[in-house]
């Protein structure tokens, strides 16, 4: 998007080395604003045939008293499969005294348990039982069915059909920033055309420019996940058993190993495929 190029600027390289057969994420970083040459955002493809997609609740988020297991970690028997962590969404429901402009309505559920209701319409990153995993629309009921193993609601899509939605030009409707600024970090979740996911995580962002940069890295749906400074983590694990974790978006407010111990927040997880079709991933 800016020439020159830095060096390294927008160059795939493989995430793993451990893994046979090569790599099934790739990540790469560039400049996507010619204007702002400063804003940086951070890419992740993940190959959805090679890895399986996990989501794991956290001690605050879906929020306390909801009934459901709370792993709140990544854990330890599925650690030797572990490829990478990442951040989800919004609060979906937040603690006591938690201030209800910085959670929204959504569905949440993991292997048959909804800790919340599904809401029409709202953007869902999906694994079913078959093995694949998808951003769409949620068009079902407020309860996911037995093909789902996890779904994870976030807002209306900011893509579809690789282009942006109407709903991004009402700015306030896309989440709560720090001081009042539309341009923050903000991080995204799609699937392109051939089914894999792409993640991006980029400083200096607003909701209609965040789904300009899933347009460009190939996205055909996408949905924001969470916002603001503190939030964006993705962590690659360099050697096998969830060794040498590796933060792939610099955040000072993350540590590697935020989700190998108990998280306040939801987040997901990918692991090496061990099969073409879904497991329950353990608890």
């Amino acid at each position: 998007m800016i020439r020159p190029a830095l060096a390294g600027e927008g160059v795939w390289h493989r995430a793993v080395r451990w893994v046979p057969g090569g790599s099934p994420m790739r990540l790469a970083w560039y400049r996507p604003d010619p204007a702002d040459p400063a804003a940086l955002a951070y890419v992740a493809w993940i190959d959805t045939t090679r890895t399986h997609l996990a989501l794991y609740p956290g001690w605050n988020n879906p929020a306390p008293g909801i009934p459901g297991p709370r792993t709140e970690e990544v854990p330890m028997r599925a650690r030797p499969r572990l490829l990478a962590t990442f951040n989800s969404g919004f609060y979906l429901q937040g603690p006591p005294g938690f201030e209800p402009g910085l959670t929204i309505p959504g569905g949440f559920a993991v292997n048959g348990v909804t800790y919340t209701p599904f809401v029409k319409g709202l953007a869902t990153v999906v694994a079913y039982t078959d093995g694949r995993v998808n951003v769409i629309a949620w068009w079902g009921g407020r309860t996911p069915g037995k093909d789902v193993v996890m779904a994870r609601q976030n807002f209306p899509l900011i893509v579809r059909n690789g282009r942006p939605t109407p709903a991004l030009s009402v700015s306030e409707a896309w989440g709560s920033t720090l001081a009042g600024a539309p341009a923050v970090w903000r991080t995204a979740l799609g699937v392109d055309a051939h089914g894999d996911l792409v993640y991006v995580a980029a400083s200096q962002q607003t909701a209609p420019s965040l789904a300009q940069i899933m347009i460009h890295i190939g996205a055909v749906r996408a949905m924001q996940l969470d916002i603001n400074t503190i939030w964006p983590i993705f962590v690659v694990f360099k050697r096998p058993g969830a060794g040498v974790p590796s933060m792939f978006v610099p955040n000072p407010s993350q540590i590697p190993t935020r989700f190998l111990n108990p998280s306040q927040k939801d987040f997901f997880a990918v692991y090496l495929a061990r099969t073409t079709t879904y497991r329950k991933e353990p608890f």
